[in-house]
């Protein structure tokens, strides 16, 4: 059984599903906004079974859910208690799930996870130090629970990106790192996008990148540039969203449509984007072109489905268990050619 990310990734493209805090909340399974992954220990079954779905559509990273399950953040929510818990039933869930891989498919690789903290502060020595015993002790149950690689993702400060990297290789497990700049088009703390993967490389990081924040028209250039500057393994794992130059990031995506947008908070983010979602094609050209130029590291974040994960391997000519059922219009009742669809409903087609 290869669990060796860097051997896989030299010979050709990984996938790794992301963007649970979007779908769990979309099946009703957490409160948008709070985004607390509560679900692995309230309803396991429902974040297993999502696990599964990514899996069938090709995912090759059963990455655990603890995105935000964090120290800090169970603070805010009153239930610091069940921080140890919550994480260790998230990374048992998707140990099990990768350790039981679809028939005739690859081993899946389960990946530990931490992220964007929400509290380090430039140049504060104590929210940092804070920042820090997060990250390890999350760290430290990843490895508990038989991770075969870590991911620290969207950081929007570079120096909670070092640090993320520094924990993790203490644990000589693979490490990924993803940046999710803000619409600044610049890391917080001041440092460029792309000296920022620059560094991370320097440090150690096994795959650097990007994810999260920007859809594919905001994160293309930029992934361009981190391609040409580093050497090691690149990621890019976008939003499922139509950003654009004028709103980098989804968080004050307007609704261009010319609907007008009824949330109580007032803005499309985070429960009002739907009209403002790439289709399936444009996700699947993204990851065609970032392969294309030696991104092998490739999945979607907020905003992904089965079906886009599915889009994703398949642009990189991957096929996968849920291939089986990718659309044949051929079968249509109106569209289709086939020479049993009635010729009346074929050319109804045509005007309908």
């Amino acid at each position: 059984m290869n669990k060796n990310l860097i051997e896989r990734l030299n010979k050709g493209p990984v996938i790794c599903a992301e963007g649970f805090l979007f779908e769990i909340e979309k099946r009703g399974y957490m409160s948008s906004g709070q985004f607390v992954p509560m679900v692995s220990l309230e309803h396991p079954e429902a974040l297993e079974n999502l696990h599964k779905d990514f899996q069938h559509a090709g995912s090759d990273i059963v990455q655990a859910f603890t995105y935000n399950g964090h120290r800090e953040k169970m603070r805010v929510i009153g239930k610091e208690d069940l921080l140890e818990p919550l994480n260790r039933s998230a990374l048992q869930i998707a140990k099990k799930v990768a350790d039981n891989p679809i028939k005739g498919t690859q081993p899946n690789l389960m990946a530990g996870n931490i992220s964007n903290s929400n509290i380090w502060k430039e140049n504060d020595s104590e929210s940092q130090l804070e920042v820090e015993r997060m990250f390890s002790e999350m760290i430290g149950w990843a490895v508990d629970e038989d991770a075969d690689l870590l991911i620290g993702e969207t950081f929007y400060y570079a120096e909670e990106a070092y640090k993320a990297l520094e924990v993790i290789k203490q644990t000589n497990l693979p490490a990924v790192v993803t940046l999710a700049p803000m619409g600044e088009n610049i890391m917080r703390d001041g440092v460029s996008i792309v000296d920022t993967c620059k560094e991370l490389e320097q440090r150690g990081a096994d795959v650097v990148g990007l994810n999260c924040f920007r859809g594919p028209a905001t994160m293309m250039p930029y992934l361009k540039e981190i391609r040409k500057s580093l050497k090691c393994h690149v990621a890019a794992l976008p939003i499922n969203f139509r950003t654009t130059e004028e709103s980098p990031t989804f968080f004050n995506l307007p609704d261009n449509n010319g609907c007008t947008c009824n949330s109580p908070h007032g803005r499309t983010f985070p429960t009002a984007l739907d009209p403002l979602q790439c289709n399936r094609y444009e996700i699947g050209a993204f990851a065609k072109e970032a392969y294309g130029m030696g991104v092998n590291y490739l999945g979607v974040c907020c905003g992904a489905n089965p079906m886009l994960i599915r889009e994703v391997a398949e642009a990189v000519n991957l096929s996968v268990p849920s291939s089986r059922y990718r659309e044949d219009m051929s079968k249509h009742f109106m569209y289709g050619d086939s020479e049993r669809i009635a010729k009346h409903m074929q050319e109804y087609g045509d005007k309908a």
